[in-house]
């Protein structure tokens, strides 16, 4: 009777989720089966230089004559060495995101990996690896920030956009550390450089809720650089960190504490429902921008979803 009243529970959830970022609810909601694994993890061995003690495998395009949606980011894309963590239950975007697409016409594969900067993924093994591979018609969607704090001696960048450096010795090995921006730039860059169409995303937002039941802004620092580093790039822009705020203050508090895993603890990683609700958010945010590069691509369930403009008056919260 427990295990039915959860289930219960957990469908009229999610179904109450869906309309938080525009998605039909008639649609079964997704569940973690319906991603292919080797979108997430790519086969052994592991190849020289990757992280994980040898279990990171980094996958690849399962069909090389389509186009692939690369995505690159931290733990909130994805999720542990296996592109998943069991034991927590945390749960990046980047694997539901996967049923928005046709794979048919477009693979999606996850490439982020938690623990990562902008910083370390650009200067190591991710970027070096996965730079080389990518091709004409691909897309890069990145999403970085919640590990860029901590400045040049922590693993994160310097602030800003600027072109200022600090230099920096590590295990005998001098690091010229750049700004937030210029390590969005050279994704942008060599992305184009390859052949490839950037796609910015702010990053997801923090589990900070004011008084009057929002969650707290700070549109001063990374969500706000990645739009600014979108403007100068003319690069497609998601403001996920605005979507997810306004998705989740349109739930309202008690329903969202059960988004993030471990709840009430974590204020950052969510679990699997919650995942599938900031991957809808990524979709809505591409489907608000007239030129959106990836609309031929969609599923039908990602065919479904609303546009979503940041630029209306901010909604009212949830009860």
């Amino acid at each position: 009777m427990k295990t039915l009243t959860y289930h219960l529970f957990s469908v009229l959830f999610f179904v109450s989720s869906l309309s938080a970022y525009g998605a039909n609810p008639s649609l079964a909601p997704i569940q973690i089966s319906d991603v292919p694994r080797n979108t997430q993890i790519g086969a052994p061995p592991a190849p020289a230089g990757a992280p994980g003690g040898g279990k990171y495998s980094p996958p690849t395009p399962a069909r090389a004559s389509l186009p692939t949606v690369w995505l690159i980011g931290d733990s909130t894309v994805r999720n542990g060495t296996m592109g998943e963590n069991p034991p927590t239950g945390q749960w990046g975007w980047g694997a539901p995101i996967v049923a928005y697409f046709d794979a048919n016409k477009v693979n999606v594969v996850n490439r982020a990996f938690g623990g990562t900067s902008s910083r370390t993924f650009y200067n190591g093994f991710f970027w070096q690896n996965l730079r080389p591979l990518i091709k004409k018609g691909d897309f890069v969607i990145m999403q970085f920030g919640a590990n860029d704090n901590g400045g040049a001696k922590g693993k994160g960048a310097l602030k800003g956009l600027g072109p200022e450096t600090e230099t920096v010795t590590r295990d005998g090995k001098e690091e010229v550390v750049h700004s937030f921006g210029w390590y969005l730039q050279q994704f942008v860059k060599e992305t184009r450089e390859q052949g490839g169409t950037p796609i910015v995303c702010s990053l997801t937002p923090r589990k900070r809720w004011t008084d009057d039941g929002h969650f707290q802004r700070d549109s001063g620092s990374h969500a706000a650089w990645a739009a600014q580093v979108a403007k100068e790039t003319n690069a497609p822009f998601v403001d996920l960190y605005e979507l997810i705020a306004r998705s989740y203050e349109k739930l309202g508090k008690e329903r969202v504490e059960a988004l993030y895993m471990p709840s009430p603890k974590e204020n950052l990683h969510t679990g699997w429902d919650g995942a599938v609700i900031n991957a809808g958010c990524v979709v809505a945010g591409l489907k608000h921008d007239p030129s959106n590069p990836l609309d031929a691509f969609l599923s039908p369930r990602g065919q479904a979803v609303a546009p979503a403009d940041v630029t209306a008056p901010v909604p009212a919260s949830g009860r």
